[in-house]
């Protein structure tokens, strides 16, 4: 399955001339264009879908679906094996809490 999920961006950086932005999705952390979404800045939720930026979410919005996405199991399927990776060092460390900072798992 292939689907649009929102992620938290983290940093951004023109890289050869396109705006490109790490983005955190619940622990996984991905490079992502943003030149569709050309006005994002860090710290603002945004909706990707391979590998670019679509449009602005809100907070509450993407993490309210990050965390249906994670209860059915899309986060996990769309990730693979990052996402289990990231979620067993959430784990070893204890429960995660708001605003922890994310744990970058490199793709």
């Amino acid at each position: 399955m292939c689907l649009a999920v929102p992620g938290k961006v983290l940093r951004i950086e023109e890289r050869d001339g396109t705006r490109m932005a790490s983005v955190d999705f619940g622990g996984v952390v991905k490079e992502v264009c943003l030149e569709y979404v050309p006005d994002l800045r860090v710290g603002e939720y945004t909706i990707v879908h391979v590998g670019f930026a679509l449009q602005r979410l809100d907070e509450d919005s993407a993490r309210r679906t990050l965390e249906l996405f994670e209860n059915l199991g899309l986060l996990e399927e769309e990730f693979g094996d990052p996402w289990r990776a990231a979620e067993a060092e959430q784990r070893a460390d204890g429960v995660p809490q708001p605003g922890d900072a994310p744990r970058e798992v490199r793709l």
